[in-house]
């Protein structure tokens, strides 16, 4: 992912499909947007194109239709926006998201399971 140029909300929304999906078409991506965003065609087709430029996806040719794919994980983008704008804070992080957000008791319940697992699974590989 290019450093200076981090995706934008339209495209987070687009790789938020393609992480669903795996690939797709720009018929696949765009019938997944149009219902929530109202996007055209033409547009979702420029977005992609755009995106590859920026080295946020590659694509393979399936007959004459274009087949894009993420070239980065979900981790991978949420690991550099926590590098980017919280240091690497990870507590800092998860307090923000809390603060921004109205958390209903049993998603921060599930949180500490979560959380509970990581840590269980850390000191199972011997790193503290």
């Amino acid at each position: 992912m290019a450093e200076d140029l981090p995706p934008s909300e339209r495209e987070l929304d687009v790789l938020k499909v393609l992480w669903e999906l795996g690939t797709g078409s720009v018929r696949d991506v765009h019938e997944r947007l149009a219902p929530e965003l109202g996007l055209a065609f033409n547009t979702v087709q420029t977005v992609l194109r755009n995106m590859e430029d920026k080295g946020l996806v590659g694509h393979r040719a399936d007959g004459r239709t274009f087949v894009y794919f993420p070239k980065h994980t979900r981790e991978q983008v949420t690991s550099r926006f926590l590098n980017k704008v919280f240091g690497g804070a990870l507590d800092q992080f998860v307090l923000s998201m809390l603060r921004a957000s109205d958390a209903a008791p049993d998603e921060l319940r599930e949180l500490e399971k979560l959380i509970a697992k990581a840590r269980t699974e850390k000191q199972r590989k011997g790193e503290n």
